[in-house]
């Protein structure tokens, strides 16, 4: 079975003057249950507040637990913070660090939320409140479950904010492979980037992920991996600039696992962006992905 996570509060009601697909995430939970007796289900713990300051600015977690966050941040963030998308926002860095520890009993795990890596010290931005990445790595570093790891982002936007929060932590790295003309304008550094022209399609991105993700494994030897496994590189995606297919977005995933598999490196999936006006066509892009992750995984077990 598939380890997946979820929380009620992912599904929380969509905020006046909110653009983003709010249902995205119920619409992701009922093709799951269609799934059956083939995912296992798990509820996360809201993210205590001290994991939540360990990362972002103890001022800026108040405004949004106390769900008054000023105009010019939900502004930046895209949706105002209301006290239900406040308790989501707590609930979903709680979710991507089960997923971690969920992974390392099976190989894989799916938070059904998260990867909201835009996010900020001191502020959310592009539909990011909290930073969930950054938050469940530095907790796995600092609670010394693992001594290294890897967050790979495959989001069709740089992973700014986790590049900036994560930068000089000790035993953490980051990459990002995205399209460089799309949002961010101002890209923060990450452990390695690899910026693609508009157009990308599906060979020469996956031969870009394999050739650049492939050494970085190697020398840093990461004990787990969180992957922000964003959906709008797709051809059809309203905010994308590449061009993968749905085939091509698939063959990331079997690529993705196989390449931490063949090195016994856990993965812990976060669902990231995906846009467009059919949400379930959306939900539909993130269930495939997850679930050929999945059964990738659970194709081999993980080495010994």
């Amino acid at each position: 079975m598939i380890a997946i996570v979820h929380h009620p509060a992912y599904v929380a009601p969509a905020p006046a003057r909110s653009t983003y697909r709010w249902n995205k995430n119920g619409l992701i939970r009922d093709l799951l249950l269609a799934e059956g007796a083939a995912v296992a289900w798990h509820q996360p713990e809201p993210m205590p507040r001290q994991w939540l300051e360990a990362v972002h600015d103890a001022d800026y977690v108040a405004e949004v637990i106390e769900a008054r966050v000023p105009y010019e941040k939900t502004r930046r963030i895209g949706f105002p913070i209301t006290p239900e998308v406040a308790a989501r926002a707590v609930t979903v860095p709680g979710g991507t660090w089960l997923a971690a520890m969920l992974a390392f009993e099976h190989g894989f795990a799916a938070n059904t939320a998260g990867g909201s890596h835009h996010a900020l010290a001191n502020t959310g931005a592009g539909y990011c409140v909290f930073n969930d990445l950054a938050i469940a790595a530095v907790r796995l570093i600092e609670e010394g479950t693992v001594a290294r790891l890897l967050v790979v982002d495959c989001d069709v936007h740089q992973g700014d904010g986790t590049a900036s929060l994560l930068a000089g932590r000790p035993g953490i790295a980051t990459y990002s492979i995205h399209a460089e003309k799309n949002f961010p304008v101002r890209k923060a550094r990450s452990t390695l980037d690899v910026g693609l022209p508009d157009g990308v399609g599906d060979d020469a991105y996956l031969e870009q992920l394999e050739s650049s993700l492939v050494p970085l494994l190697d020398e840093l030897r990461p004990e787990i991996v969180l992957y922000q496994a964003g959906v709008d590189p797709y051809d059809g995606d309203r905010l994308g600039r590449l061009s993968l297919t749905l085939d091509g977005l698939l063959r990331r995933e079997r690529l993705i696992a196989e390449l931490m598999k063949t090195r016994g490196i856990p993965v812990a999936s976060t669902v990231g962006g995906g846009y467009g006006n059919d949400a379930h066509e959306i939900a539909t892009r993130h269930v495939a992905t997850i679930m050929a992750l999945g059964r990738a995984f659970a194709a081999v077990p993980l080495p010994v």
